[in-house]
């Protein structure tokens, strides 16, 4: 029984670095993709690790930027002000391959980013962000919160809408295959991004 080719990324750095950017770009398009919903990691106001879920929306290779939206009342929003630094990571079975990427994350609220990204945003995604109390918030039982009628949601959420964009500083990538594994890893500097294998 024969094998799959190995991937021409497989021993060719540049070739890998090209291909973890294709494959977030895929992840923001596709809901399919096991890039489309990455994990967050942030730091609590307790000084504990935070993580969720959250929709990938723009993977910008020349900007090194992954782009995500939240409410701004929620706990990921004030996590983000009080400490920038955050971790997002996501792995795709079909592909087998874990991106993990690290870096320092811009909330944008009343500015160009939040007012472009709310106008891209659909009618059914605007709905969320006007629910009330705010996310988070405890509950007498499990359905005592209200969202707006999606016909005129379109500005109910929008004071609640943020934008967050993250300045990637470090990007790790894990090609999982039995003829041998193939990691890599990039740091970011003013210079540019240097990268080099890793041990798997």
């Amino acid at each position: 029984m024969s094998r799959a080719p190995l991937p021409p990324f497989y021993d060719d750095l540049d070739a890998t670095f090209a291909e973890l950017w294709r494959m977030l770009a895929d992840g923001v398009a596709h809901g399919r993709s096991g890039f489309h919903l990455p994990g967050l990691a942030t730091l609590g106001a307790d000084g504990a690790p935070r993580l969720r879920t959250v929709v990938l929306r723009a993977a910008d290779a020349a900007a090194g930027a992954l782009r995500f939206h939240c409410d701004r009342r929620s706990d990921k929003a004030a996590e983000i002000l009080a400490h920038p630094a955050c971790a997002l990571a996501a792995y795709d079975d079909a592909a087998k391959v874990q991106i993990r990427a690290e870096g320092r994350a811009g909330l944008h609220t009343d500015d160009a980013v939040a007012d472009g990204a709310w106008a891209e945003s659909r009618p059914m995604s605007r709905v969320c962000y006007g629910s009330e109390p705010a996310p988070g918030t405890g509950l007498a039982a499990g359905g005592a919160y209200a969202v707006p009628d999606p016909a005129v949601a379109g500005t109910p959420g929008r004071p609640h809408f943020a934008v967050v964009v993250v300045a990637v500083e470090r990007l790790d990538f894990l090609y999982l295959d039995r003829r041998g594994h193939r990691r890599a890893a990039w740091r970011r500097s003013e210079a540019g991004w240097q990268g080099s294998w890793l041990a798997p």
